[in-house]
């Protein structure tokens, strides 16, 4: 997260059943239809392990944890990126129609700390999301993107957005942006996420009994899901920050390290996307739309 301190900073709190109730009743997708196959917390654990090196040799660690995903070289490529010496790392999995999803997470660091929370923590669930999907045919075509340099002002989401085309933007459903997880239970950047997709992320959470809260961070600094926004592309963040992990410091500083990682929290988060991402698929784009049915 590209973040900036600030003392006495409070994190707003949202109550989410609050927050989603007006929405949530147009969510016609039945959770319990899902087709997935979520990984094992000892295959996610090992991808987070892998958090060592500088910000290349993250990069090339998370291209190859793709390959081992089994994202082959025809889907799998390294975006140049125009004010980066390191590329956006891509894998696609083609769907049945012209519909996109994109899933993203940054793979850079700052210098100080290991980067493991900030953000290989997201970094590392990108492969593990594409395999949890990629054994089901699907609608939507995925797009999982590890995004470089957001530490210096989420260059990488930015220029991948802007270079989309009005017609890529029209075809792009949602863009499910992971940054800065595993400190706790998984959250929403509400404030900055499109109610729709909140609803339906909380659909899957009470379907597998698994938490989420939503916790802004307006004040806290940005993320990648934001450039997407700026395109009018439907757009939602997780993240694990409450207001005693902000108080504790630990992004930005020698604290971000690999024990600062709650793994029971981590792994159900990684529970929680698995579902999620497929269930995007077959979520109505819009109430309209659903009506139809």
């Amino acid at each position: 997260m590209n973040a900036t301190h600030h003392a006495g900073l409070r994190l707003k709190f949202c109550p989410i059943a609050a927050l989603l109730l007006a929405v949530s009743a147009w969510i016609g997708a039945n959770a319990q239809t899902l087709r997935y196959s979520p990984l094992s917390r000892e295959v996610v654990e090992t991808r987070l392990r892998k958090y060592g090196g500088n910000n290349q040799q993250r990069e090339a660690t998370l291209k190859q944890m793709f390959a081992e995903a089994g994202c082959d070289d025809r889907h799998l490529s390294e975006q140049p990126v125009k004010g980066s010496k390191l590329p956006n790392v891509i894998c696609l999995l083609p769907g049945s129609s012209d519909r996109v999803i994109i899933v993203g997470a940054h793979f850079d660091r700052v210098s100080q700390g290991d980067g493991v929370v900030d953000n290989w923590s997201g970094a590392s669930l990108l492969p593990s999301l594409y395999e949890a999907v990629k054994g089901e045919s699907r609608e939507h075509t995925y797009v999982f993107i590890g995004f470089t340099d957001e530490e210096q002002g989420e260059v990488g989401s930015r220029f991948y957005a802007r270079q989309m085309t009005n017609e890529q933007v029209a075809a792009t459903d949602a863009m499910v942006n992971m940054d800065t997880l595993g400190l706790a239970p998984t959250e929403i950047w509400a404030s900055h996420s499109d109610k729709q997709l909140n609803a339906a992320l909380y659909r899957i959470a009470q379907t597998l009994n698994l938490p989420v809260t939503a916790v802004n961070v307006d004040q806290v600094g940005s993320s990648d899901s934001e450039q997407f926004a700026a395109r009018k592309i439907p757009r939602i963040t997780i993240h694990s920050l409450t207001q005693q992990t902000w108080d504790a410091r630990i992004l930005h500083s020698s604290k971000d390290r690999f024990s600062a990682i709650r793994l029971d929290d981590y792994y159900q988060t990684y529970r929680l996307l698995a579902a999620y991402v497929p269930y995007l698929d077959q979520v109505p784009r819009s109430p309209a739309e659903m009506n139809k049915h």
